[in-house]
């Protein structure tokens, strides 16, 4: 492959990428606007640090909402966009397609989609998602982590107590801002990027 083909598939997946990123981003911005509009000032809502999430399935079983108002989200910034993507395949499956019987999540909410070899995109299709967490478990253990579960304020009640961080092995579900709704992984990253080297900038001017 020529440097200037190599080239332009490498712009062709930022351009991707960053769409991607686009469309997350609105999505779920309209739903914090949507949430804070309905809020009061100072109210605070449910959600999970993907950072202590541990993906015990309980998100799926505790939750009042059926199905339950925590869905998968996916950090497009972090993903690696592979062929074998540990979080859509089962670790056993027969081959590497869309076919049913190879995809890890129960009911066929993630979509895989080509996009130039070797690079495939996944995209959650929240109608169907259950928040069961096992394609975040499979991202986690042989990915880059960058599918991780969120509690979408368009479904939930925003209970008293919630009945699922009464059950969180992990204590992974907090109160958070309801103008700051989402916990958004590849957010994390980027601030806790920043945060070192400001903390860097400091310790050097001192």
């Amino acid at each position: 492959m020529s440097d200037k083909t190599e080239r332009k598939g490498m712009e062709r997946r930022r351009f991707i990428k960053r769409g991607m990123q686009a469309t997350l981003a609105v999505s779920l911005g309209g739903v914090a606007v949507a949430s804070f509009m309905k809020s009061y000032a100072g109210e605070m809502v449910w959600q999970i640090d993907p950072f202590k999430c541990v993906q015990c399935g309980r998100c799926a079983d505790e939750c009042v909402m059926m199905p339950s108002a925590v869905k998968c989200v996916h950090a497009y910034a972090l993903c690696g966009y592979c062929d074998l993507c540990g979080g859509y395949l089962k670790p056993n499956a027969n081959e590497r397609s869309t076919a049913a019987e190879n995809q890890l999540c129960p009911t066929a909410a993630i979509k895989r989609k080509f996009i130039e070899d070797p690079y495939f995109e996944y995209e959650i299709d929240e109608e169907l998602c259950i928040g069961c967490a096992k394609c975040v478990a499979g991202c986690t253990s042989f990915g880059n982590g960058s599918l991780h579960l969120q509690i979408r304020h368009d479904r939930c009640k925003n209970c008293n107590e919630c009945a699922i961080a009464r059950v969180c092995p992990a204590d992974a579900i907090t109160r958070v801002p309801a103008n700051q709704p989402y916990l958004i992984k590849g957010d994390f990253t980027a601030a806790g990027d920043k945060a070192k080297k400001d903390t860097s900038r400091m310790s050097d001017n001192n």
